[in-house]
């Protein structure tokens, strides 16, 4: 039987994936003890998501889309192993680097530079590969006057900056990022995306989830739409935008 080359591989796999969190419908020993003697429910479960299935080739630009409550943000951490499914697999190839929240991996006691180091570690730098790209990643962030203050004096727009920064110039296979482009001001935002591009031209895949749908549209081939923890339409991506927008 002839080896399978890693080229026509999937790099990530999701197979009958279900996930479920439980709600607490009480926020005080007092409210649940009312709950209580009124035979309230004081927690009910949400299943964030229901059989989902799908598999994104090397290469690909996706677009996880879908409204609130959807399961696209839970979705993504799964793939960027942040949670586990309650039942079936997620299965990834190769680095992955994830934007999954602004600031995420991130020590408010350390400066911009030590928390350089510090994500760029988390994201599976080592500390020379670090050094060689420090001078970049200040570069393309653009607050290198704030760059030995500590992150927790910086505004949601510098968090953004620092940690796109460090994981753009990580060597992953696979980039996730979830709204993380909202934040900062649109020349930044234009600069990311252009940066995304590049990134996708050089053949990385990448998955996105916003909800500026024209943007991932153009960003992106391909759209997977959830509705109801379930995928409702996979395939071309303004296309998916046209199914969101029934």
């Amino acid at each position: 039987m002839p080896k399978t080359s890693n080229a026509t591989l999937p790099r990530i796999v999701v197979d009958d994936v279900h996930k479920s969190f439980r709600l607490r419908h009480t926020h005080s020993i007092k409210e649940t003890a009312m709950a209580a003697i009124k035979r309230k429910k004081l927690t009910s479960d949400f299943h964030a998501l229901n059989g989902v299935s799908f598999e994104i080739g090397e290469g690909e630009a996706v677009a996880l889309m879908g409204f609130n409550g959807s399961g696209k943000s839970t979705m993504l951490k799964m793939i960027s192993g942040v949670i586990s499914p309650d039942t079936g697999k997620v299965q990834t190839r190769g680095r992955v680097a994830g934007l999954i929240e602004v600031g995420a991996g991130f020590h408010p006691d350390l400066s911009g530079r030590e928390n350089i180091f510090l994500n760029a570690a988390i994201l599976g730098m080592s500390k020379k590969e670090t050094e060689a790209a420090y001078e970049s990643i200040v570069e393309f962030s653009e607050i290198e006057q704030f760059i030995d203050t500590e992150v927790k004096h910086y505004s949601s727009g510098m968090f953004l900056r620092l940690a796109f920064s460090v994981a753009i110039h990580t060597e992953q296979d696979v980039l996730l990022i979830d709204e993380i482009l909202s934040v900062g001001d649109e020349p930044f935002q234009r600069k990311c995306i252009a940066r995304i591009r590049e990134m996708h031209a050089a053949g990385k895949t990448l998955v996105v989830v916003s909800h500026d749908l024209n943007m991932v549209a153009d960003l992106c081939e391909r759209g997977i739409v959830l509705r109801d923890g379930k995928v409702r339409f996979d395939g071309e991506s303004h296309e998916a935008v046209a199914v969101m927008r029934e």
